[in-house]
């Protein structure tokens, strides 16, 4: 499952990560977060050890959404040794997502 990653624990989970970490920033209100959260519960199971898959709820944890400059939901950023390597912004095909981690792992 997703770890549910707030703005207290994004440090510990995402930027100290040994491994490449994907995060859904999403809110619940938001039609499209809702069609990509079932892709990001497959990509935590197909990565499980590999790679974090972690969800933020924006409207709960604001401040690493401004940090990272998200301003369209769903956002997927993708971190490697704390630094952002690539983002995605809408809903894409669990493909996209899936390629993107496996050139990181």
């Amino acid at each position: 499952m997703a770890l549910e990653v707030t703005d207290a624990t994004f440090d510990e989970v995402v930027l100290k990560s040994e491994h490449p970490v994907l995060v859904d920033f999403w809110a619940s209100w938001c039609g499209p977060c809702r069609m990509l959260a079932p892709t990001v519960e497959e990509l935590s199971k197909d990565f499980d050890g590999k790679a974090v898959v972690a969800k933020v709820d924006v409207d709960a944890n604001q401040e690493f959404a401004a940090k990272y400059g998200v301003r369209n939901i769903p956002t997927v950023l993708i971190f490697k040794n704390g630094e952002v390597v690539d983002k995605q912004v809408g809903v894409a095909p669990k493909a996209t997502y899936t390629e993107k981690l496996d050139a990181l792992v």
